[in-house]
């Protein structure tokens, strides 16, 4: 037996049923197959977790679907594997006559949660998962259209409309394709670190997308942390890119001393104020980058940076390429 048949592969399992998505459930295994074969050519051999996806349905016959094309599953769920992920896609229209009819499929996410499965519900997808009760009590998204059905027939869910992606625990849901890209993008990081993340991102994103950390509303929080002070920096920051005041003025001007400073903004935010600001400058440059004809040194000017030197040195580290780099493979995407 070699190396990397004896290294256990990562479980994930997709939910398939009449009238899905069918982006839903194509996008998420081919963004996934990408993070995979990166990380194949880029890690050890005995550090590389090959990915054992499967399609579960409620029986193993063909599922016809609107686009022409039929589904095969890969099994049934008496005989699905013990998941570390499971992805529910969208439901095309309304998904009530579909949900009636998952039963099986309701009751093994109720038991493949309890077995510690992460779950990534997606649009109207979502019913699926809130039928099982796991989303009571906690917050949840689903497409916008069906957002005030949802509310009624899950009204112990806490649903949230205007956000496209929802954390609670192992749980996410997302109100779009966008979004659920943005979810699969960091569940690659997870599983195969930054670059393979950045690199699937790179290839599969149609569109500047903010980080999947800035997007989503995660269970507990309060402006993203309960630091009210903080999150008034956080605000001030976001909004005076290129103030020429180092962070120890800025904490003063909030009347703190800057290891204070630091401290409770690590606390809040899991960053340290430098990082936050860099991270600002950076997503800024990115938009600018993809939306504008400004030039690399007026991108750079634009969020706060000198000269056009700093912002390309700022990038390498961030992203692994130059802003002339991400400029073009963005604009080949968007425009192309």
């Amino acid at each position: 037996m070699t190396k990397l048949q004896q290294v256990k592969a990562i479980e994930i399992s997709i939910l398939v049923y009449p009238h899905l998505l069918i982006t839903s459930l194509t996008l998420p295994i081919e963004m996934l197959r990408a993070g995979e074969a990166f990380a194949k050519s880029h890690r050890q051999q005995n550090e590389f977790k090959p990915l054992n996806i499967n399609l579960v349905a409620s029986s193993l016959k063909a599922i016809p679907n609107r686009t022409g094309l039929s589904i095969m599953p890969d099994c049934e769920t008496v005989t699905a594997p013990v998941s570390d992920l499971i992805i529910v896609p969208g439901i095309w229209r309304n998904p009530r006559p579909v949900v009636s009819k998952q039963k099986s499929l309701v009751n093994w996410l109720g038991d493949s949660w309890q077995q510690g499965s992460h779950i990534i519900g997606v649009g109207t997808g979502n019913c699926l998962v809130a039928e099982a009760g796991l989303l009571d009590g906690h917050p949840a998204t689903t497409h916008w259209h069906y957002a005030e059905q949802f509310k009624r027939d899950y009204p112990k869910v806490q649903l949230k409309p205007d956000f496209f992606i929802t954390q609670s625990e192992r749980m996410y849901t997302v109100a779009s394709l966008n979004a659920l890209a943005d979810v699969i993008v960091h569940i690659i990081s997870q599983y195969y670190g930054r670059a393979a993340a950045q690199h699937v991102e790179r290839n599969f994103s149609h569109e500047i997308r903010k980080p999947y950390e800035d997007q989503r509303y995660l269970e507990g929080a309060v402006d993203k942390h309960p630091d009210e002070l903080i999150a008034q920096i956080q605000f001030w920051l976001k909004n005076n890119l290129t103030s020429e005041l180092t962070l120890q003025e800025i904490a003063a001007q909030f009347s703190l001393s800057y290891r204070t400073f630091t401290r409770r903004f690590r606390q809040a935010t899991s960053q340290t104020p430098v990082e936050y600001w860099q991270q600002l400058r950076v997503q800024t440059a990115k938009e600018l980058l993809a939306s504008s004809n400004l030039s690399i040194q007026e991108v750079a000017l634009e969020v706060g940076y000198n000269d056009q030197g700093h912002l390309t040195r700022v990038f390498k580290k961030v992203l692994s390429q130059t802003p002339s780099e991400y400029r073009t493979v963005v604009r080949r995407k968007l425009f192309g």
